[in-house]
């Protein structure tokens, strides 16, 4: 079925099917490594890109290229390249667009890896970078140079909650020839779509959102344009940062729930948030479907929803945040997002506990600031979790 005018969610359950030759009602899982050329010609016109037959899954395979033609067609973008993991998404299109002498200008509240990788070790190859807060696109003008190459945004950022104005960043950089790249795992493409706004390149980490089921890593990268798409091709495949087959069935099969999950969790983290703006023991809170958000009219602007993802500061800091993630039942103490279930976590004394307190603030990680991946669960016991926790805090 030709999917490409349909509606989003005709798309979610249809998009990338290919007709099998024993009728397989859903995509089969190709599990091999290679594939059985008909003859010599044969091979030798799929090396020369004359045939569209498979060679190797680590340079394409069915199962992986039924995902990959699911989320280009989500995104609006020309083809998608599934990778290994969101990193492995990261580093395919770094490898692409940058290079010795390149400049790339980056969210300051990028994802921690995103950002730790641009510092270790693409600085060794004389790779220049500039971290701004990309939500003011003042500092996108000023960071710019002769030599910058690639604006990499993330928006909403993680897990400040900061959006950044993509049609705006990508006019500024348009104009100055700089390609503009977006990390979309927050919204997901059934709430924001880079593409449409004006950017290059969107990536996600599909072990949130997409694939939802908290079962698989994985990642994928979408270009707008043919040209993009097989320069970071080419990269991932030398790389070998590929997906395996049974990781795209996985991902595929979770992708077709994506709207009916995402409605669902944001309905639920509306409430939640609305139980956590009025509680007297939070002292702030960032979810951009609140109207207290600094950008809550950019989020209305840009996205069809605000996503599930809430950020709070809880009034005794660190201490504060032991309790409540000590005496949380149904939520998980868990790092990751995006899936069936509610996850919770506190930088201060998990996932940032090592590095010191003056760190954690430049990285705006305050000692009170508590990270919420809202679920599916019924939301009456997820605000009844949080309230007798938030009692012993």
């Amino acid at each position: 079925m030709n999917t490409k005018n349909k509606g989003f969610n005709t798309k979610l359950v249809h998009a990338g099917a290919f007709d099998d030759p024993f009728g397989s009602a859903v995509t089969p899982i190709y599990q091999t490594s290679t594939f059985a050329f008909k003859n010599a010609q044969h091979g030798a016109d799929c090396f020369a890109g004359k045939s569209d037959g498979y060679i190797y899954t680590r340079i394409g395979n069915p199962t992986i290229n039924a995902f990959e033609t699911a989320m280009a067609e989500l995104e609006n973008g020309f083809g998608g390249i599934a990778t290994s993991s969101g990193m492995a998404a990261v580093s395919s299109v770094y490898f692409a667009l940058l290079g010795t002498g390149k400049h790339i200008i980056c969210s300051s509240s990028v994802y921690g890896p995103s950002r730790g990788i641009l510092e270790r070790d693409f600085s060794r190859f004389g790779v220049e970078m500039t971290f701004v807060n990309t939500s003011k696109i003042s500092e996108i003008q000023k960071a710019i140079k002769e030599n910058t190459e690639v604006l990499y945004i993330e928006t909403p950022t993680n897990p400040t909650m900061q959006l950044t104005d993509l049609v705006a960043a990508s006019e500024l950089a348009h104009k100055h020839g700089i390609k503009v790249v977006v990390d979309n795992t927050f919204s997901s493409p059934y709430l924001q779509k880079p593409l449409d706004l004006g950017c290059d390149v969107v990536l996600h980490s599909v072990t949130k959102y997409i694939n939802g089921h908290a079962d698989i890593v994985g990642g994928v990268i979408i270009a707008k344009e043919e040209e993009m798409y097989k320069k970071i091709r080419a990269s991932m495949i030398y790389l070998g940062g590929n997906m395996d087959p049974h990781q795209a069935f996985l991902t595929h099969r979770g992708l077709k729930t994506l709207s009916i999950r995402m409605e669902k969790a944001q309905e639920n983290a509306m409430k939640v948030a609305e139980y956590l703006e009025k509680h007297p023991k939070v002292e702030w809170i960032l979810y951009p479907g609140l109207k207290s958000h600094p950008q809550h009219e950019l989020a209305k602007k840009q996205m069809s929803g605000f996503s599930s993802m809430i950020s709070f500061g809880l009034k005794g800091g660190l201490a504060a945040g032991r309790i409540l993630m000590d005496n949380v039942h149904l939520a998980l103490l868990a790092v990751s997002l995006g899936g069936v279930e509610t996850l919770i976590q506190h930088p201060a004394s998990m996932t940032h506990a090592g590095m010191s307190k003056e760190a954690r603030k430049a990285a705006d990680i305050t000692d009170g600031l508590v990270r919420l991946s809202v679920g599916i669960e019924t939301v009456e016991d997820i605000i009844h979790d949080l309230d007798q926790a938030l009692a012993k805090v």
